[in-house]
């Protein structure tokens, strides 16, 4: 039986790629086991600095195996604990970025937007079509779709069970960027490698204030911005930074 996931590593750089194509990735147990293992071991790892997860060329997750719940009641699945699997992916400290072609649907949609940043081309589609099997999202899909794109866009993606394109997600800002064709991988580890060169310190202090301060009214967002504004300001990368930006030289953060 062929690994869950695969993962590559290139300098700071890791690439985790699910590798269930005979199922066209559909997330059940051991899928998203090797998912949160990769993560949680990615994370663990000092000469890692940011992760991609991919599908391939063909398929990002085509939504949850369905094997999985079709005869479970709901205590069966809270004692799965679904929940359990995303919860490195959510609370990752280092950049995500999801890069997706072909199909993020379902589980597969939730996972991406759990990323920090989402690359896709145009053959990506991403929908919640929970519904059409008599259920709903239950690992962020309605929650994190209204907040990306509104409640019109979210709630026809979630009522329907119609999935948008590549183009529309980019025009709503559910992704970060639209690359050509074939090209989300590659476009995804360039964003890695960019995030990668920068202030470890830096990236968590964002991340925590991106993902604490949406759901805090605007004074109290702004009040915990500053202060990881001024804590960095301790920082011996932020030294470094601001020291080679005006002696025009490329800086060399250590993490510190």
């Amino acid at each position: 039986m062929s690994e869950a996931v695969l993962i590559s590593r290139d300098a700071a750089v890791a690439t985790i790629t699910l590798n269930r194509p005979e199922k066209r990735n559909a997330l059940d147990l051991s899928l998203r086991a090797a998912i949160a293992a990769a993560v949680t071991e990615l994370e663990k790892d000092p000469a890692i600095l940011a992760i991609v997860i991919t599908g391939g060329n063909e398929v990002f997750a085509a939504g949850a195996d369905l094997n999985l719940l079709a005869d479970k009641g709901s205590q069966d699945v809270a004692e799965i604990d679904l929940g359990q699997y995303w919860a490195p992916l959510a609370k990752a400290q280092k950049p995500v970025i999801a890069a997706v072609s072909g199909f993020a649907l379902g589980a597969g949609c939730e996972l991406v937007m759990m990323c920090d940043m989402i690359v896709a081309d145009s053959t990506a589609r991403f929908g919640q079509p929970e519904s059409r099997v008599g259920i709903m999202p239950g690992a962020g899909g309605t929650q994190r779709l209204i907040r990306a794109v509104g409640k019109a866009v979210a709630s026809m993606m979630l009522m329907s069970g119609e999935a948008i394109t590549g183009e529309r997600a980019y025009q709503l800002g559910l992704i970060s960027d639209l690359a050509e064709d074939g090209q989300a991988l590659a476009r995804a580890q360039q964003l890695a490698k960019s995030a990668s060169k920068m202030p470890p310190k830096a990236i968590r202090a964002i991340k925590r204030t991106l993902a604490t301060g949406a759901d805090l009214p605007l004074d109290a967002a702004l009040n915990l911005e500053n202060r990881e504004f001024l804590l960095l300001f301790d920082t011996e990368d932020k030294t470094e930074g601001m020291t080679a930006f005006l002696e025009k030289r490329k800086a060399v953060f250590t993490g510190k």
